[in-house]
């Protein structure tokens, strides 16, 4: 498709189909979505329909012919552009030096005039194709778009300048064909680079199609990752990413995060399903039984989901969608009916002409199609400033309209790595002898507590260093529960959980527990006295948490944090930043985190960093990625902060509201140029160059208005809670 009148022609036309119940042709991404009859929606059906409008339907194409599609069409698009470039800059020169008045004689300006005809020809001919192919296929589907109208431009301005020429005279206006092509191709190219780049969240979610070792006939042989079938056995090397579904066949390490959001990695006993898009974090390989290849994988699923997300209309696309729909017929009507309008008030026929090429110079909306735009730019730049990225620039007047913003726990609200948050010990024991005993317990450890725990107990040892510290020599490790290790003294010591402890019959006092901080995860250390000290650990939220959703809530805004980690975990992080604990929803899938977003108040917001936010991401109106974000979140968000922390988001709300003004205001300046512009040629002649000029000077006018915006300083941005 050429442009949204293509999506809305091949819409239009399906519509009208027997048994079709409902049609949503989504253009920045070629997407069609029908219901109806079993019949009516068989894709050859379909596909016959819409080839009779010149269109070519297939099956949801993947999202490697997709780049290769939009590729096609980005040259497609440049080889236009420079041809119109080339030889529009001619013709503009030409058609300059004759207003200007600034040849020696009218002969000459004869000549320049020819001369100016002869380089449009390229540009009408070669360069204006596309949009003459469009115009007629939207005809043929009888929804008339911008394509009909800037077609009838163009050829009206040849055809009355040919018409001019064969008279002898000069005032010619290929010009105003030239720049109308130009133009509008510039901005068809800037579009389909923007829907190229969109793909890139789904090659995040597309896995590499690497060698992976399999069992076959007796041996491990290296195989690509597709020619892999379910029943198959892999091994996993330790460190390696996951590329297929499956069950393992022994116990092991696994970080489930970019799925699950879980903040800690989990312990996966022999026969439990681990998914593709997780990393195998165990120290020696590891063999699994595939239940999923390349494209049934659970990975591959979201990505069908996201695209499916991606395909569906909000409702800003429908309004401009219906605006699109009457605002080309009814232009082309307005042009129509000045031609014998003109002739019954006894205007000669060249006049009549001129003045109907005027009124569709006039009724071409290039101020209204600046008015977003540089409002967007100019914003854009704000945001740049305050240290935000912004994706798509046109998602700031969604975000104008936000009403609920969902954030995610790890990595988002959160630092992402755990902190001892407390701890206490048997009476009498100084705080350097528990470091100095925990540092030993935990060396070797794989365990990310175990991490967590070194980095606390090295701090006191750096501040304390000893001459012969404290060794293991001997470790027995129960993996996920707990390890038990002989020092170089001969002192045995016990570390982990309280269940595992009491099994290696350890008593436990009263003090051990401290049931106010149930919620996090707690670690303890005996030795051969018994209990010696108990440490809870947590994922600590980022320096700006607690301000940044204290000013949301303030701001009117229904905020939710969505998580894939335990309720016990999230209900506490709610408490320190401030959240309702029925704002806090715990244990969420990727699958669920999206539903539930979507029954929030729309539009929405999410704020997320990993690759089981992707599907959230593609499910809210905007969607934001934080610092740490993953390469899906990157790609799959309309928005990147570019600084620590989450209080951007609060920034770029307050900028996005401010932008919205200056939007409704450039419009309104738009359409009050199209009303009075409109008037004034139903009533006089305006010659077609005036009428360039008063476009020139409509979108001038947006531009400055734009301009305040890029001026204005960042703490003058609007505060206010969303309408």
């Amino acid at each position: 498709m050429w442009c949204t009148s293509c999506a809305l022609a091949v819409e239009g036309s399906l519509k009208r189909s027997d048994g079709v119940h409902d049609v949503s042709v989504h253009y920045p991404s070629a997407t069609l979505c029908i219901s109806g009859t079993p019949a009516a929606t068989q894709l050859s059906v379909l596909a016959l329909k819409v080839k009779r409008l010149g269109y070519r339907l297939t099956e949801l194409e993947p999202v490697g012919d997709a780049h290769a599609r939009l590729e096609e069409e980005s040259r497609y698009l440049t080889l236009r552009l420079m041809v119109g470039s080339l030889f529009g800059m001619w013709t503009m020169l030409a058609s300059i030096l004759i207003y200007a008045s600034a040849l020696p004689n009218e002969q000459v300006e004869q000549v320049v005039a020819w001369v100016s005809g002869a380089f449009s020809l390229p540009v009408v001919l070669f360069a204006g194709v596309p949009f003459y192919r469009a115009g007629w296929r939207t005809l043929l589907a009888k929804r008339p778009g911008m394509d009909v109208l800037v077609s009838l431009g163009v050829f009206g301005a040849v055809l009355v300048s040919i018409g001019l020429l064969w008279r002898g005279s000069s005032e010619v206006y290929f010009d105003t064909a030239v720049m109308l092509i130009v133009l509008l191709l510039v901005g068809r190219l800037v579009e389909t680079l923007c829907r190229h780049r969109g793909l890139k969240a789904l090659d995040a979610l597309t896995l590499p199609n690497a060698n992976i070792s399999v069992y076959q006939h007796e041996h491990w042989v290296m195989v690509p990752a597709d020619e892999v079938a379910a029943g198959m056995r892999v091994e996993l090397a330790p460190g390696e990413l996951v590329a297929l579904d499956g069950t393992l066949e022994a116990p092991g390490w696994v970080n489930t995060a970019s799925l699950t959001g879980e903040s800690l990695p989990r312990h996966f006993h022999t026969g439990q399903k681990v998914y593709a898009g997780c990393r195998y974090l165990g120290a020696t390989p590891l063999v699994m039984q595939v239940s999923a290849g390349v494209g049934k994988r659970r990975l591959d699923r979201l990505c069908d989901e996201m695209r499916r997300y991606q395909a569906k209309k909000g409702e800003l696309q429908k309004l401009a969608d219906r605006f699109a729909a009457w605002l080309s017929p009814l232009a082309l009507v307005l042009a129509l009916l000045t031609l014998p309008t003109a002739l019954l008030f006894g205007t000669g026929w060249e006049e009549a002409f001129v003045r109907a090429l005027s009124v569709l110079v006039v009724a071409c909306p290039c101020a209204v199609g600046l008015a977003v735009p540089l409002a967007s730019l100019a914003g854009s730049g704000q945001a740049m400033q305050q240290g935000i990225a912004l994706r798509d620039p046109a998602a700031l007047e969604t975000l104008a309209r936000i009403r609920s913003v969902a954030l995610d726990k790890t990595g988002t609200l959160t630092t992402g790595n755990n902190s001892v948050l407390h701890w206490q010990a048997r009476e009498g024991v100084d705080k350097h002898t528990v470091q100095r005993k925990l540092s030993a317990a935990v060396a070797g450890s794989e365990h990310p507590l175990a991490h967590a725990l070194a980095h606390w107990s090295n701090d006191q040892r750096e501040q304390n260093p000893e001459q012969n510290p404290d060794q293991n020599i001997e470790v027995n490790e129960s993996p996920g529960e707990g390890r038990r290790v002989q020092l170089n003294s001969g002192e045995w010591l016990t570390l982990g959980s309280a269940n595992w402890l009491t099994r290696q019959q350890i008593a436990l006092p009263f003090q051990a527990e401290d049931p106010a901080l149930a919620f996090a995860s707690q670690v303890m250390l005996a030795d051969e006295a018994g209990w010696l000290a108990t440490f809870y650990l947590a994922d600590q939220p980022v320096e700006d948490a607690a301000p940044s959703v204290k000013r949301l809530l303030a701001s009117g805004y229904v905020v939710a944090m969505i998580s894939g980690d335990r309720q016990g975990a999230v209900s506490w992080l709610g408490e320190q930043i401030g959240l309702a604990r029925e704002a806090c929803y715990a244990q969420r899938s990727p699958e669920a985190k999206a539903r539930l977003l979507q029954a929030l108040l729309a539009p929405t917001l999410y704020v997320g960093d990993g690759l089981n936010d992707t599907l959230s991401l593609a499910a809210a109106d905007v969607g934001i990625a934080p610092l740490s974000a993953s390469e899906a979140a990157r790609e799959g968000a309309s928005a990147q902060l570019m600084t620590p922390g989450v209080g951007g988001v609060v920034k770029l709300l307050s900028i996005a509201k401010y932008t919205r003004r200056i939007m409704v205001q450039n419009l309104f300046f738009s359409a009050l140029y199209n009303t009075l512009a409109l008037g004034l040629v139903a009533v006089m002649a305006i010659p077609p160059l005036v009428a360039v000029l008063a476009m020139a000077a409509s979108s001038l006018s947006v531009t400055l208005n734009a301009a305040r915006l890029a001026w204005a300083e960042p703490e003058e941005n609007d505060q206010r809670a969303p309408e």
